[in-house]
């Protein structure tokens, strides 16, 4: 909004009636009015002596997010130094001292897996619990945005950009390794059995499925709800702030960053770490260059100068066209495989498949093996795989959920959590079918004698060997690696993105990072994959990860609680609805008038189409004084409530916005906004459109048009709702809290990205 307290009373630059004299008083006013393309009409002259404060700012269309007319965002100092010294200071000791920091990596990790290993199956159980709750639950309708919002993206291009956040380079690493290894090595009973091949994809999409995405959808929920929802700024702290409240802005909240930082740098370095493996292998086949550190420092520099040309050049839109190209080569090697496979066999294994993951999920989802005869070897097998994947998407969660939510705005919650959990997994599913089934068979046909070693010890090999043994194997190991090239490039590029948006302060949704704190981000995770790689390879790298999304396991908990006090207290207000509704039936009823022919009037409204010509008189005349005479009631009565007006430059159109600040509760909002909408093909007349004016609260549009009433009937439409804000706060008061979660985010004015 423009340079205006609408709660401070001298701000106002409405000149004010003189009660003596009926002149006004000169105010110059510090505001930008909306330029129109034609002359307005002045507001009549009030029949009461003192007006309501009237505010007016400038309503513009708003800038895209990342655009250069968006202002860049200060560096979130204490986050920023902080998390850089300590991952600094750990690729400094995991260089310099590799004996001793794998030493270290090593016991804390077993520590972990022995001691804790038990919370992180919890949590990761606990967050699919919640997701599916809310998806199931009355809160499931919500929208991330207003309530009149409405996705941006139809179905099926939701749907491919779900496909694209779930598709990694790390997926080719695994989908022949795991397959291969829980057959030759499960973590309980014999190996090379057929109970240990029916279970061994089964495992792999056990890692890669619900239980990780319902991780990633509830951290889209909350960046979208408490962005979109409540207008706060797109960042985690955000999402905290009805449990801690004001503390978001100190220490705390500073805490939170930091460990959202950590994981997140130690999760994008896992899959950088496993890329840059993968790369290698792929690149000595093809070129014949050495494996080596030399190949990966190169793959790792690489990495580095597109994400730097990224930041400096703009060139994101190529990266994201990039990362669309990766979903239909991937989906075409796929395509491939099945083609030229055995496809009768994988099309029953798949089918198999998801009946075993249907019925193991429910058990294995809180499988800790605490009574497994060999602890050792199942405790070994627990921190290797599943503790290393619920730590790898916990590590993830920030930077997915924070794209997930801005592909997702204007959808309910039960859309986004179904749509989550689902589209993603089914690629996923038939991926890692597909792959792992194909290198199976190998094994098991005996035909490939190294294969089942080769994958289980070098496991980067193992996906260019199965492909070795397939038709035109030359131009598909190479299609192969540039998939993953370019997988492990868009990463990376994001990964710095997303990473500077976390140390920034950001007070825009539209905001991203500064571009040499990118650069900086980009530098220092390509280091610390550099020093984690030269101890121990993959190993270390995953060790990492199990130790450093610790820390954010906790924020986990911290955010499930928040979101469901944040959405506890919308269920509040539907049902203060209801409460509310006996008071404005039998206020109706008290005024209502002797004369029985009020009904032709009111006939006449709802068969009423204006023009726009008559939608400007009505806002300019009738809904002016109304919402006046209301304005001027609350401030005799002691309440700061102030009118702003705008003219919205799309309709050419005035609005209306009446504001009443509480202390310490959640601000009433009366909004009047003007539409445009398509004519009814039954309605008298040629014009193809016709306006509305619509009732707009915190949270979006109510839904009906008020075009029309009468001047009382527009107060008692404002006294209706704040009747039943009043209800809301009432019935809040049994809830923990206030009432307003939101920070006194300003309420959005002109609703510019869900028009």
């Amino acid at each position: 909004m423009a340079n205006f307290d609408p709660h401070d009373p001298e701000a106002s630059p409405t000149p004010r009636r003189s009660p003596q004299t009926g002149g006004s008083e000169a105010a110059a006013s510090p505001l930008k009015t909306t330029e129109t393309k034609r002359p307005r009409r002045p507001l009549k002259k009030s029949n009461y002596q003192v007006r309501a404060l009237v505010g007016s700012f400038k309503a513009e269309t708003g800038p895209e997010v990342g655009s250069s007319e968006v202002p860049v965002p200060k560096p979130n100092w204490p986050v920023f130094i902080i998390s850089s010294a300590l991952i600094i200071a750990m690729a400094l000791y995991a260089g310099l001292g590799r004996e001793s920091a794998a030493n270290t990596l090593a016991n804390v990790t077993a520590w972990i897996g022995t001691n804790l290993g038990w919370f992180y199956v919890l949590t990761a159980t606990i967050a699919v619990v919640f997701v599916l709750y809310i998806a199931f639950s009355n809160v499931g309708d919500i929208r991330l945005g207003p309530d009149h919002s409405r996705p941006k993206f139809n179905t099926f291009s939701w749907a491919s950009m779900l496909f694209a956040a779930g598709i990694g380079v790390d997926l080719m690493f695994f989908a022949v390794a795991e397959p291969v290894t829980m057959y030759v090595a499960p973590p309980v009973g014999e190996g090379e059995t057929m109970e240990a091949a029916k279970e061994a994809v089964v495992w792999a999409m056990f890692h890669y499925g619900i239980t990780g995405w319902a991780l990633y959808a509830l951290m889209g929920m909350a960046f979208g709800y408490f962005a979109y929802r409540l207008n706060m700024p797109l960042a985690i702290r955000s999402a905290l702030y009805p449990l801690i409240g004001k503390r978001v802005h100190g220490p705390v909240g500073d805490a939170v960053d930091i460990a959202a930082m950590l994981g997140t740098v130690f999760g994008v370095t896992a899959s950088l770490g496993i890329g840059v493996v993968q790369l290698s292998y792929g690149f000595h086949l093809i070129f014949g260059f050495e494996q080596g550190l030399g190949l990966q420092s190169a793959l790792i520099i690489i990495a580095v100068v597109i994400a730097t040309l990224s930041a400096v050049s703009g060139v994101d839109k190529g990266i994201r066209f990039l990362s669309e190209l990766n979903v239909y080569l991937a989906i075409a090697l796929m395509i491939y495989i099945v083609v030229f496979g055995k496809t009768a066999y994988l099309f029953d294994a798949i089918t198999t498949n998801v009946g075993d993951y249907i019925s193991k999920f429910p058990s294995w989802t809180m499988e800790t093996f605490a009574f497994a005869d060999d602890q050792a070897s199942t405790g070994e097998w627990m921190q290797a795989w599943t503790l290393f994947f619920w730590a790898w998407w916990i590590a993830w969660a920030t930077f997915v959920g924070l794209f997930l939510a801005r592909i997702s705005r204007g959808r309910t919650l039960r859309q986004f959590i179904f749509g989550v959990l689902t589209f993603p997994f089914l690629f996923i599913l038939m991926w890692m079918s597909f792959f792992g089934n194909t290198a199976l068979d190998m094994v098991r046909s005996g035909e490939y004698p190294d294969f089942a070693e080769a994958a289980v010890n070098t496991p980067e090999q193992g996906f260019y060997d199965m492909l070795a043994e397939f038709p035109a194997s030359g131009v598909v190991i190479f299609l192969t690696t540039f998939i993953g090239l370019l997988l492990y490039i868009t990463s990376a590029d994001s990964g710095a993105l997303v990473m500077s948006n976390f140390t920034s302060k950001i007070t825009d949704s539209r905001q991203d990072g500064p571009r040499w704190m990118r650069i900086f981000w980009s530098v220092t995770v390509g280091a610390l994959t550099l020093a984690l790689l030269q101890i121990d390879g993959i190993a270390t790298v995953q060790s990492a990860t199990v130790v450093m999304g610790l820390p954010f396991a906790v924020v986990i908990y911290l955010v499930m609680f928040s979101l469901w006090k944040s959405l506890r207290l919308e269920s509040v207000q539907r049902e203060a609805r209801q409460t509310a509704l006996h008071g404005a039936i039998s206020g109706r009823t008290e005024l209502a008038p002797e004369n029985g022919d009020r009904w032709k009037s009111r006939l006449d409204r709802v068969n009423s189409y204006p023009t726009k010509q008559e939608m400007d008189s009505y806002l300019r005349e009738t809904a002016t004084f109304a919402l006046e005479k209301v304005a001027v009631q609350m401030r005799a009565r002691g309440y700061d409530a102030v009118l702003l007006t705008s003219e919205l430059p799309d309709v050419e159109l005035p609005q209306l916005d009446l504001q009443v600040t509480l202390e310490h509760e959640r601000k009433f909002r009366y909004q009047l906004f003007p539409i445009t909408a398509e004519s009814p093909d039954f309605t008298p007349g040629d014009d193809d459109e016709y306006y509305r004016l619509e009732v707009y609260d915190l949270t979006g549009s109510l839904g009906y048009d008020v075009y029309g009433y009468s001047e009382n009937q527009l107060i008692n439409n404002v006294l209706d709702l704040y009747e039943r804000h009043l209800a809301f706060l009432y019935m809040q008061q049994t809830q923990p809290g206030d009432s307003d979660v939101s920070d006194g985010a300003e309420p959005e004015p002109t609703w510019q990205e869900d028009s």
